[in-house]
C-alpha cells in the first residue's frame, strides 16, 4: 500500500525578520537546531485573549520549526517581579511569591486548554537574580551603565550607537541625559533605562542585595539574563507582540550586545495586535476577555485556538463571537469527515487517492513566513475533495486512512483538528462542573433554595443542567 508520507527535500523555511524588514531564509546558528526565546506573561492577573494571540502565534512558530525537522528549544520567561506584580501583591496583602503562584498555575492551565506546546524552560525572574546582577556588573565594568543619584543603575543609550536599530528610531530626535525608572514607558520616550532599581517604600519587602545596595532588577534585564543562560549569547529567534518591540526588545539588544560584544538574536518575529469586534480590547469598552470568560460562555478551547490561528501573525486579528461560532461549526464538520473516513468499505479494488500535492503545498504555505491562510486553503481543499471522493464511491478504507494520516500531519501545525476525536461533545469548564456537583449535593440534602441558586449560576455561565435517572445530571451549553 502506498503511504501518504512524503519526504520533503530542499523545502525552505522563511520568516519576516523585524530587524531587516525583509523575508529571510531561516539559517540557524547550529545546523538542525532552533533556539527561540518568548516573552512570557507578567503574572499579576489572568492572561487575556490578546496575550494568547501572541502565545498561539509562538506555538505555531514552534510547531513549524519542528515540522521542518528542527530540534526546537523554546524558553518562555515568567515575569514574577516588576512594577505590576509588586503593586498588586501589596494591594492584596500577600507575599509576592504567594500572589504570583496563583496566576502562574492559571497560565499553565490555559496553555493546556489551548494545546500550546510546552516550552523547554519557563524561568521565573525571581529565581535568576544572581544572573541579572552579574550581567549588570559586566555593563558597569565596560562603562555602559552608571549609578545615578537615586542609587539605581541605568544603561546609557549614548554609549551604544546602534540603539534604535530594531524599532528604526531616528537618533537625531533622542534626548541625552533623560532617565526612566519605570519598567514600561511611552513608545516615544527614548531614554536611559533602569537595569537595577534601588529599593523604595513602594517595594515593601520585595528586594535583593546587590553591590549597589538593596533593590530589584528592571524588567528589560530579566530577559537578557535568562535568555543568555539557557540559549547562549547569540541565538536564533526572539518573539513577542509588536508592543514589545520598543522599548523592551530594543533595550534587550542594547544591554545584551554591549555586554557580550556579539549579535544578540538573528531573527526577530513580532505579531500584530488582537482587536475585538473591530475595536481595541479594554475593560472600559466591555470587550475584555480572558480565556476563562470564553470557556464559561460554552466555547471550546480548540475553537478559540482555531480563531487565534486563523489570521496571519503580522496582521491584526479581529476576534468576534461570530468567528468562534463559525470555528465550532468548522471543527464539527472536520470531525464528521474523519468519522466518515473511518467507516469506508474495505474494498481493495479502488485506487488510493493522490495526496502528494496537498502535502507539498502545505509545506510551501506554512514555510512561507507561517502563511496560515494558504495552509488553511490546502486543508479545506482536501476536506472538500475527500468528501467528493467518498460521495462518488472512489475511496476505500485504505484511502481513507491515508487521508486521515495527512490530516494528522497537518494537525501537527494546527493542534486543534483532533483527527482521532470520536465525538464533538463540548468541553464543560471545570468551574461549571464544580457548580453542578454542588447542586447535586444540595438536592440530595433537599436544600432546594441552594439548588435553585446554583442552577441559576450555571445558567449565567452559559450552560443548562438536567437531572437524569440514577441521581445523576447532564450539563450542556444553552
Amino acid at each position: 500500500m502506498r503511504s501518504y508520507i512524503i519526504i520533503i527535500m530542499n523545502k525552505q523555511l522563511k520568516f519576516f525578520n523585524t530587524m531587516s524588514r525583509r523575508i529571510e531564509v531561516f539559517t540557524p546558528v547550529s545546523p538542525g537546531i532552533a533556539k527561540m526565546y518568548t516573552c512570557g506573561p507578567t503574572v499579576y492577573n489572568f492572561a487575556h485573549i490578546g496575550n494568547f494571540r501572541a502565545y498561539v502565534f509562538e506555538d505555531l512558530l514552534n510547531r513549524t520549526l519542528a515540522y521542518f525537522g528542527f530540534n526546537v528549544t523554546q524558553v518562555m520567561n515568567l515575569t514574577d517581579v516588576d512594577d505590576k506584580t509588586i503593586r498588586d501583591s501589596r494591594a492584596a496583602k500577600l507575599p509576592l511569591k504567594v500572589f504570583t503562584a496563583k496566576y502562574i498555575q492559571a497560565f499553565f492551565d490555559d496553555l493546556k486548554t489551548l494545546n500550546i506546546t510546552p516550552a523547554a524552560v519557563y524561568p521565573p525572574a525571581t529565581e535568576h537574580i544572581n544572573e541579572m546582577i552579574a550581567l549588570i556588573q559586566t555593563l558597569m565594568d565596560k562603562g555602559f551603565a552608571y549609578q545615578a543619584e537615586d542609587s539605581s543603575i541605568y544603561f546609557s543609550i549614548d554609549k551604544f550607537p546602534e540603539y534604535g536599530k530594531l524599532a528604526h528610531i531616528d537618533r537625531e530626535n533622542q534626548r541625552s541625559g533623560v532617565r526612566i525608572k519605570n519598567d514600561e514607558y511611552a513608545k516615544d520616550s527614548v531614554a536611559d533605562f533602569a537595569l537595577w532599581k534601588a529599593w523604595d517604600e513602594a517595594d515593601g519587602d520585595v528586594f535583593w542585595g546587590s553591590p549597589w545596595g538593596k533593590g530589584r532588577p528592571g524588567w528589560h534585564i530579566e530577559c537578557s539574563a535568562m535568555s543568555m543562560k539557557y540559549l547562549g549569547r547569540t541565538f536564533d529567534i526572539h518573539t513577542g507582540g509588536i508592543d514589545n518591540m520598543f522599548p523592551h526588545h530594543e533595550d534587550e539588544i542594547a544591554q545584551s550586545e554591549s555586554a557580550n560584544g556579539c549579535t544578540y538574536v538573528n531573527y526577530w518575529l513580532h505579531c500584530a495586535h488582537l482587536m475585538v469586534n473591530g475595536e481595541k480590547m479594554s475593560k472600559s469598552a466591555g470587550n475584555f476577555f480572558t480565556l476563562r470568560n470564553l470557556l464559561q460562555k460554552g466555547y471550546s478551547g480548540r475553537a478559540i485556538r482555531w480563531v487565534l490561528l486563523s489570521c496571519h501573525y503580522r496582521k491584526k486579528l479581529n476576534f468576534t463571537f461570530d468567528a468562534l461560532s463559525l470555528a465550532e461549526e468548522s471543527l464539527k464538520k472536520f470531525t464528521e469527515l474523519f468519522a466518515r473516513m473511518r467507516e469506508l468499505p474495505d474494498d481493495r479494488e479502488r485506487p488510493l487517492p493522490v495526496l502528494e500535492k496537498y502535502d507539498s503545498d502545505f509545506y510551501d504555505a506554512i514555510g512561507d513566513d507561517l502563511n496560515i491562510s494558504a495552509a488553511l486553503a490546502v486543508t479545506f481543499n482536501l476536506q472538500r475533495e475527500a468528501n467528493r471522493w467518498a460521495d462518488g464511491g472512489e475511496l476505500n478504507r485504505a484511502g481513507g486512512e491515508n487521508i486521515l494520516a495527512l490530516f494528522r500531519k497537518f494537525d501537527r501545525i494546527f493542534g486543534c483538528l483532533d483527527v482521532d476525536k470520536t465525538t464533538d461533545e463540548p468541553t464543560i469548564p471545570e468551574e461549571v462542573t464544580h457548580l453542578a456537583e454542588l447542586r447535586l449535593t444540595a438536592r440530595k440534602n433537599k436544600d432546594w433554595a441552594e439548588s435553585d441558586r446554583l442552577r441559576d449560576a450555571i445558567k449565567t455561565a452559559g450552560f443548562a443542567v438536567e437531572d437524569i435517572p440514577g441521581g445523576k445530571y447532564r450539563v450542556k451549553p444553552l
